[in-house]
């Protein structure tokens, strides 16, 4: 079974400096039927002008991962870490106990668009960290490229979660074919372009809760970026 969330159905927030779309109930938005999915929390699209950003706050006891889609961005936190962070990478942040970070557009000319997706850790008071990675466009064009995993596998980021992220973007059509492991929860975003899933199509911003479907077929409509997540 297939449950499509339109783009359109989601929370907004429009802050001038910040357009941001809510795909769960997140800040002012409150809808009790979209807390969430399993341990998958919060997909907040950002958009945000050039030279501005969040001010330095704090977070704990939260997996948070960021995913660049245009532009660059600036990340500082309370650990020492500083980078920057452009399409085909990702970063992810273990709160744990407790950090305080700041996100700014790296640009003064133009704007950043990314994904920031919360997932729940199994547990609680652990030691903050953070990990940064390049995934090449040849991992991710044309097939899913696992890029976080409770085990860290296959060089993909390590979370404190029995989770797995895989991105991909799709081009001329092309069809993959995945089987969830037995018993998981499986929930799609599709970031750019559209895809269908098992005959059912989705835009950019859509997402859907995929239950019971022993295998996925996943089509590019004609070309779609997504990002697609195993939850238990």
């Amino acid at each position: 079974m297939i449950t499509v969330r339109k783009a359109e159905d989601r929370g907004s927030a429009d802050h001038g400096w910040l357009v941001s779309r809510h795909s769960f109930s997140f800040a002012d938005y409150y809808d009790p039927q979209q807390m969430g999915y399993s341990s998958l929390r919060v997909i907040n699209e950002d958009r945000v002008v050039a030279g501005a950003g969040f001010p330095t706050h704090g977070h704990s006891d939260m997996e948070i991962i960021t995913y660049v889609l245009e532009g660059a961005l600036e990340h500082k936190d309370s650990l020492g870490n500083s980078s920057v962070i452009r399409p085909g990478e990702v970063q992810r942040m273990s709160a744990g106990i407790g950090v305080r970070h700041s996100e700014y557009n790296h640009s003064k000319t133009e704007p950043v668009h990314f994904l920031q997706i919360w997932i729940v850790p199994n547990v609680r008071g652990s030691a903050p960290g953070y990990e940064q990675k390049a995934f090449p466009a040849a991992e991710r064009d044309n097939r899913l490229c696992l890029v976080a995993a409770a085990d860290g596998r296959d060089g993909a980021l390590r979370l404190q979660q029995d989770a797995a992220l895989y991105v991909a973007q799709l081009h001329d059509a092309v069809a993959l074919r995945h089987r969830p492991a037995a018993g998981r929860h499986v929930y799609m975003h599709v970031a750019r372009g559209a895809v269908r899933v098992n005959g059912v199509v989705l835009s950019a911003g859509d997402g859907a809760r995929i239950e019971a479907e022993a295998e996925l077929a996943i089509e590019a409509a004609p070309q779609g970026e997504l990002l697609l997540f195993e939850l238990s």
